[in-house]
């Protein structure tokens, strides 16, 4: 499911006012995944959205760095990662 991230310009909470939210808790970690994701990335740069992924697996966050597009999404955290916090 997409839809707009909460924000000052879209709704209550944080988050980029100019996002996109994915649900990606039931996306699977392949490479097809993976292509779905940088081309919608890539739609959203068009029209100066960002992206964000909630609930991505971590394969699927693995999978996503590799590529080395893990800086190009917004990442809700983990539920064992603090906010703001770079887990290694």
């Amino acid at each position: 499911m997409v839809t707009p991230a909460p924000g000052p310009q879209n709704g209550p909470g944080q988050g980029s006012p100019l996002a996109v939210s994915v649900d990606a808790a039931g996306l699977p970690a392949t490479t097809a995944t993976l292509g779905a994701l940088a081309t919608l990335l890539l739609a959203a740069r068009r029209t100066g959205r960002r992206v964000r992924l909630c609930g991505a697996s971590p394969g699927l966050r693995t999978l996503v760095r590799l590529a080395g597009l893990g800086g190009e999404f917004e990442w809700e955290p983990e539920e064992r990662e603090e906010p703001d916090r770079v887990v290694e």
